[in-house]
């Protein structure tokens, strides 16, 4: 059963862990990864290329125009679909690697166990994970998952941004054919366009949180202190645009 991950990046030269992805495809033969370059300003597609021509099992694909995370997670799903033979499943896995590869791949080995849609990782806070984060932006994480399921018509989830999501193919094919309307909280998106797909009960029983064993923050993070509030609004976005039952 194969399984394609895609990795977007944008500007990465500097922060991709190159020999943990290497070390990853090695110990999982099932697994392809395919790197997006979403434009890339600096030499990231260069590292990118090289990396691909020293590992037959990692690909790259260019879009030349910064189109943001978004669109480029969904070019790289639909460029997966789309390639022979078709995977049994789809990922996107940040170019940090702040989800350690290890509950990736258990991520993986729970969707083929199980009937699931999809299945998410998720950064609660337990005894027994190491989830580490700013106690600003653990506060703002909160308020943000308040917001997101009320805007998701009271969807019980803990953690919608992760940016360690799985997927059957025959799901990421109908829920990422068209274009989102926000670019960086598309994974609130993500829920809407299954909940109208399959119901909210089906989602219960068929998207699980994947509670991860670590996280942290890693330097050099995209996101700004205004992102929250645009996030915020893009929600009312959602909301308006999808008009969930």
């Amino acid at each position: 059963m194969k399984t394609f991950i895609i990795i977007p990046c944008y500007n990465e030269e500097k922060r991709l862990p190159l020999d943990k992805f290497k070390a990853f495809v090695e110990q999982h033969t099932d697994c392809s990864l395919l790197f997006v370059n979403d434009g890339s300003k600096d030499n990231t597609l260069r590292v990118l290329n090289r990396f691909a021509e020293e590992h037959p099992v990692i690909k790259v694909l260019d879009l030349p125009k910064n189109s943001g995370k978004a669109e480029a997670v969904r070019q790289g799903i639909l460029h997966a679909i789309d390639s022979s033979p078709t995977p049994d499943f789809v990922a996107f896995y940040d170019a940090d690697m702040a989800t350690p590869a290890e509950d990736l791949y258990a991520m993986i080995e729970l969707i083929k166990a199980k009937p699931y849609h999809a299945v998410i990782g998720s950064r609660i806070l337990r005894l027994g994970g190491n989830i580490e984060r700013t106690f600003m932006r653990g506060i703002a994480s909160r308020i943000f998952a308040n917001v997101a399921s009320r805007t998701l018509r009271g969807l019980r989830i803990y953690d919608t941004q992760c940016g360690a999501k799985i997927f059957r193919t025959s799901v990421a094919q109908l829920i990422f054919e068209k274009p989102f309307i926000t670019n960086w909280i598309f994974d609130v998106e993500l829920f809407a366009r299954m909940i109208k797909q399959y119901g909210m009960e089906a989602i219960y029983e068929k998207v699980y949180e994947f509670p991860l064993t670590a996280w942290h923050d890693v330097h050099g993070s995209k996101i700004k202190k205004m992102d929250f509030f645009r996030q915020i609004l893009d929600m009312y976005k959602i909301k308006k645009h999808y008009r969930l039952p």
